[in-house]
């Protein structure tokens, strides 16, 4: 086994017997702890009672966090005409057409989130083996298929972040930066919480959110009291 290093051991030792903290608290710790050289990315897991093999118990939607995300999104928009300008003003990294799909597809995906006009589905479901298992396919439930390209594109690089359910019936995402103000990262923290709270699927049986875990990313999880992370 690897020897641990100082700066892990040290994190290990402070997170040591400590679990189902508040918001706060659990936040403050882990602030404190994070020794890394970069600014590191405050991440929350959601461990749900749901069976995503089922479709109706996935879970997926999107959020805007009210603090952003601290990250650089960059986004690629397929459009054509004066949708396609309407992308570029809106501050799209990439917008095309054909082209964009022959760069996919020659495996060089230089973005983070993908929106597509209504009539260029046609042409990204070709894309789907490629961007799906990325959680990159544009999807209308999402906003990321529509005609109001400015708004879509302006969302992805203010602070809206997608969810979707992995098998093991977890979610994952980024809620901060670790140099973010710690009622900051309180907040945009409840507010992913209360928007997959509400994107309960119908099939969801018993409790439905079981556990709540915040961690930097290269630190260890704390587990978040529930009723906190609620807001309650």
């Amino acid at each position: 086994m690897a020897k641990l290093g100082k700066r892990t051991q040290a994190a290990r030792a402070a997170f040591e017997g400590k679990a189902n903290l508040t918001v706060e608290d659990a936040l403050a710790l882990i602030k404190t702890s994070a020794s890394a050289k970069f600014d590191e990315t405050i991440e929350i897991a959601m461990n749900l009672g749901v069976d995503p093999r089922h479709a109706d118990q996935m879970v997926r939607g999107v959020v805007t966090l009210p603090n952003g995300t601290g990250k650089t999104v960059r986004v690629a928009v397929f459009a054509r005409g004066a949708k396609a300008d309407e992308a570029k003003a809106a501050g799209a990294d990439i917008v095309g057409a054909e082209d964009l799909m022959e760069t996919i597809q020659s495996g060089k995906i230089e973005f983070d989130r993908c929106i597509a006009t209504p009539d260029m589905m046609p042409l990204v479901g070709r894309l789907g083996k490629i961007l799906g298992p990325r959680n990159l396919m544009p999807n209308p439930k999402v906003g990321t298929v529509t005609m109001d390209v400015k708004t879509a594109v302006e969302a992805a690089k203010g602070g809206e972040v997608q969810f979707k359910v992995e098998k093991a019936g977890v979610i994952h995402a980024g809620v901060g930066k670790v140099s973010f103000d710690g009622a900051a990262l309180a907040e945009n923290v409840r507010t992913f919480v209360e928007a997959v709270t509400r994107a309960r699927p119908s099939g969801a049986k018993g409790a439905y959110v079981r556990k709540v875990s915040l961690s930097s990313t290269m630190g260890p999880g704390v587990s978040v009291d529930l009723a906190s992370a609620a807001g309650n």
